[in-house]
């Protein structure tokens, strides 16, 4: 068809038509855009360049009932440097002003950071980084140097700040002290007292304004946040710093003579159920040992002959024996069933009381009491000990809490001999803490109470919150049945013929029970079985102070594995020296001391503070709590660097007194 004038108008206004649509829809897109998406896509602009950065709080400081820190919160501040807000004038007029400063601050050449300035201003580096990790003060004077004064934007002056966790005690206490983390995905783990309390101690989050600049990097823009963090409030716990020295070192020294797997001790003051002192420590391959499970509060196990406290307190309180009730032993062996119940000792003791069925710990008499009185009934025995609370978790606010086992009757797991074993603490499980929580409630006359580990919240010297003692149970047996197992306690130790007797001194009252446990005593073979040593107790044995439970696990059997042998004397080095260190040391012989080496070293020394010497002693290789006790007795003023035991001591032994006005002591 020929082109026509008509044609051709025709196509230029179809193209014309199409033109005109499409510059419709590009206005209705824009209107759109601008109008219902512009939110969107500015904020979108936004998140490009400039992008709002949570700002962690300083988390309030953690305290020992003294006041002393366990842990704290201090800033770290990284310095750095944007070449481009700097005009050339000024970046020559001082570029080797500031290069001095910072050499001497820092401690590199002052023709490093020349250099290091002047490539940034070359390559136009907006992040350069100049340090890392500084303090405040540090912080406060790289403000004031030259050029850096100037601020952000005519200075190049980039202050990035940090919080930081520090643990002036270093690993003592580490794992009781714990820690609280957030992934990114914000799940928290929490361990030990800072994950507990982390709901004090955390604080509120702030906001800060930052500006990207190139490669993923974010520069803060101004000087101040868009929000401030609020600082997190100060928690005191129940620790004493003085005598979790004294556990940490005492466990330590008991755990590497014997060469054992783990152990851990817990100090708990009796009237209050606070929590003194809790010592966790495990052997890593190479034979050093650190605090690397809260085994005090998580590990749940067979208790051993600890638990006769609790089978006696049952049979006393129902009556079906006396302390006098006379028990035959036979030769050391009673059948029940199929399954035979030994005493450690070859023979067996004969016929004997009651009383001192728990002195010797004779594993046949308790199955005896407890399988012969309760087998028609055996729901009466498992009632009672469900009265006192053996069933249950304590409630503690530290997660991990070992779950205890108290079978019942019909449970999976009873059977025909579950009473005899009952009796002497197997088929039966609890934690340390668990069964010294039983034991402090004897020592409180019945009434037991719920460990404790904080007393107070606190802003500044405003106080938040104030805990007090509570109680889990009033009465957990009768005040007759208390005062009897409390004079059988004593008699443990007191008596010849009592397992802990190796422990007795004339000047050092205590109270307590040895426990010796076979781990995989299902097996025949000696070489599989290993053993969990214990010793709980109090002390003063006739007017309780402390509470106290060391449980060791798997000793060297070469070396010894007896409870009275392994753990018996911890306990008896951590009492004596929370004696000597406190209003009680009157009542103590300090020179009565059948430990050696350190434990000697701090009895003879601890002598100074009566000024029976007037020589500077020798205190190297003694934990540093101890030495400082010993120091400051004498008149000394004490500067202590590092923690842990004593490398270096700056005035020699023997050094006269009266020369001498102030030690330094080197910690390792």
């Amino acid at each position: 068809m020929p082109v026509t004038e008509k044609n051709i108008l025709t196509r230029l206004y179809i193209v014309a038509g199409f033109l005109f649509l499409f510059a419709i829809a590009v206005l209705v897109k824009l209107v759109s855009i601008q109008m219902v998406e512009g939110e969107k896509y500015r904020k979108l602009a936004m998140d490009r360049t400039e992008k709002m950065f949570t700002i962690a709080p300083k988390r309030g400081n953690l305290y020992s009932d003294d006041g002393s820190l366990l842990a704290t919160s201090v800033s770290r501040y990284t310095i750095r440097f944007d070449a481009e807000t700097v005009g050339k004038r000024d970046f020559e007029d001082n570029v080797k002003p500031l290069s001095d400063a910072l050499a001497k601050l820092l401690g590199n050449s002052s023709s490093h950071y020349q250099q290091l300035l002047r490539k940034a201003k070359v390559n136009k580096n907006r992040y350069a980084l100049i340090a890392r990790n500084l303090d405040y003060s540090d912080y406060v004077a790289v403000k004031q140097f030259p050029l850096f004064n100037k601020g952000p934007y005519k200075g190049g002056l980039i202050i990035e700040q940090k919080i930081v966790r520090e643990h002036p005690l270093g690993k003592i206490a580490e794992r009781s002290v714990g820690y609280e983390r957030v992934d990114e995905d914000g799940y928290y783990t929490r361990v030990g007292l800072e994950g507990a309390f982390g709901q004090y101690l955390r604080g509120v989050e702030g906001k800060r304004l930052k500006q990207k600049i190139a490669k993923g990097q974010w520069k803060p823009i101004g000087w101040d946040n868009i929000v401030e963090p609020k600082d997190g409030y100060d928690v005191v716990s129940t620790i004493d710093i003085n005598i979790q020295d004294i556990a940490h070192h005492a466990l330590l020294g008991q755990l590497e003579k014997y060469n054992a797997e783990h152990g851990c001790v817990i100090v708990m003051e009796t009237k209050t159920g606070e929590v003194k002192a809790i010592s966790n420590l495990g052997r890593t391959s190479e034979g050093k040992y650190y605090e690397r499970l809260n085994y005090a509060i998580g590990e749940s196990h067979e208790p051993g002959s600890t638990f006769k406290l609790m089978s006696m307190v049952v049979a006393l309180e129902d009556k079906v024996i006396d302390t006098n009730t006379v028990i035959d032993t036979e030769k050391g062996t009673y059948k029940v069933y199929n399954r035979t119940v030994r005493d450690s000792k070859h023979g067996g003791y004969g016929k004997i009381t009651a009383a001192k069925a728990f002195e010797v710990s004779s594993n046949t008499a308790f199955a005896k009491i407890i399988n012969n009185n309760y087998k028609d009934n055996p729901e009466k025995f498992v009632n009672r000990l469900m009265n006192m609370n053996l069933h249950r978790e304590l409630g503690l606010p530290v997660n991990g809490e070992g779950t205890p086992v108290i079978r019942y009757p019909g449970d999976k797991g009873w059977s025909g001999v579950s009473l005899a074993w009952m009796s002497h603490g197997y088929e039966v499980s609890l934690t340390p803490l668990q069964t010294l929580t039983f034991y402090n409630a004897i020592a409180n006359d019945g009434e037991m109470l719920k460990p404790r580990l904080i007393k107070a919240v606190k802003e500044w010297d405003k106080t938040i919150l104030k805990f007090e003692k509570e109680v889990i149970n009033p009465s957990i047996c009768s005040k007759e049945t208390a005062r009897k197992v409390q004079q059988l306690l004593k008699d443990v130790v007191e008596k010849k013929h009592g397992t802990g007797h190796g422990l007795y001194s004339p000047n050092f009252s205590m109270a307590g029970k040895t426990g010796t446990t076979q781990k995989n005593y299902v097996s025949k073979d000696p070489e599989v079985m290993k053993y969990i040593s214990t010793f709980a107790g109090y002390f003063p044995a006739d007017d309780p102070k402390y509470s106290c439970i060391v449980v060791i696990h798997e000793p060297d059997k070469s070396v010894g594995y007896y409870g009275a042998d392994v753990s018996g004397p911890v306990f008896k080095s951590v009492a004596q020296k929370i004696y000597a260190s406190s209003p009680l040391v009157d009542e103590v012989d300090v020179n009565d001391v059948e430990t050696k080496n350190l434990e000697e070293n701090y009895q003879r020394y601890f002598a100074a503070s009566n000024k029976k010497y007037n020589q500077v002693p020798n205190v190297e290789g003694m934990s540093g709590m101890d030495a400082v006790s010993i120091l400051e007795n004498l008149g000394i003023q004490v500067e202590v660097k590092g923690n842990g035991k004593v490398k270096k001591q700056s005035i020699a032994k023997g050094t006269d007194l009266k020369k001498v006005n102030k030690i330094v002591l080197v910690l390792s």
